[in-house]
């Protein structure tokens, strides 16, 4: 059992006034007890329209941004997920997970789906990064699984997390406002939760960059927690007994027949 935490908030680009509000949250959700957080997508840096700005302040993974959240985690005992534009070529950024506990880096994630939809183009400064490229970690004997954002919108790169042993599927987000958005947000983390019997924690930016709506979603598509449109912290408790007994009522993850897999080139 682990009491979880979303983090909901409108990053800037004032990156040391990010990390300050990353900062007095994180120590809001371990006064609160909780032994794993997320925050959302882009946590570092973000500014409404996606320009040069973000390939600019990219860092390294041993850059100071990340080095903080080490810092903090090591400091207050908490488990954290993160997104952060990661430097990577001249003219292009990863857009990267990190899974960080007890100051260690434990796992690294990058985004593989490219939010080229709803007319926004994140792969003119973003590189797609291969299918399966990232991994789990272990928080106190849940499997935590990184997918970012616009992966919500393809399922099997949720099933690709179970596959690999996921209990628990972090999900940083800077979903984009718009028509419809929120309506898809809340059906597809709950259809994530569902299909694969797992809890799904949702760490959303909300206005003016994101539509909010951060939520801890249970196995049956329950939601544990939600966070309104404003900054705030949700939270929730994860048990093991819980997906034990979803599992029995639902074995959707056993009586399944495709599987699914990396094709070849």
């Amino acid at each position: 059992m682990i009491t979880s935490a979303v983090l909901q908030y409108a990053p800037t680009a004032d990156k040391a006034a990010n990390l300050r509000t990353i900062e007095a949250m994180l120590r809001d959700a371990a006064a609160g007890g909780a032994r794993l957080a997320v925050l959302p997508e882009y946590a570092i840096y973000t500014v409404a329209s996606m320009d040069n700005s973000f390939v600019e302040t990219a860092e390294d993974l041993d850059g100071p941004a990340v080095t903080r959240l080490r810092e903090l985690s090591a400091e207050l005992g908490i488990a954290i997920v993160a997104g952060i534009n990661e430097a990577a070529t001249d003219d292009r950024i990863y857009n990267t997970l990190v899974g960080i506990d007890a100051g260690e880096l434990r796992a690294i994630y990058r985004k593989v789906h490219l939010y080229d939809a709803f007319g926004y183009r994140e792969s003119d400064r973003v590189i797609a990064a291969e299918p399966g490229n990232g991994g789990v970690f272990a928080v106190d004997g849940f499997t935590i699984g990184l997918q970012t954002c616009y992966d919500l919108r393809f399922p099997e790169t949720s099933r690709m997390l179970v596959d690999a042993g996921a209990t628990v599927i972090a999900l940083p987000a800077e979903w984009v406002p718009g028509p419809l958005k929120e309506y898809h947000w809340n059906t597809l983390i709950r259809a994530r939760a569902i299909e694969n019997t797992v809890y799904v924690l949702a760490a959303d930016q909300c206005a003016p960059t994101g539509a909010g709506q951060s939520a801890i979603i249970d196995p049956m598509g329950i939601a544990l927690a939600q966070v309104g449109e404003t900054a705030g912290i949700g939270f929730a408790t994860l048990t093991q007994a819980r997906l034990d007994a979803v599992r029995a009522t639902n074995p959707a993850l056993a009586l399944r027949r495709y599987r699914v897999g990396i094709a070849d080139d």
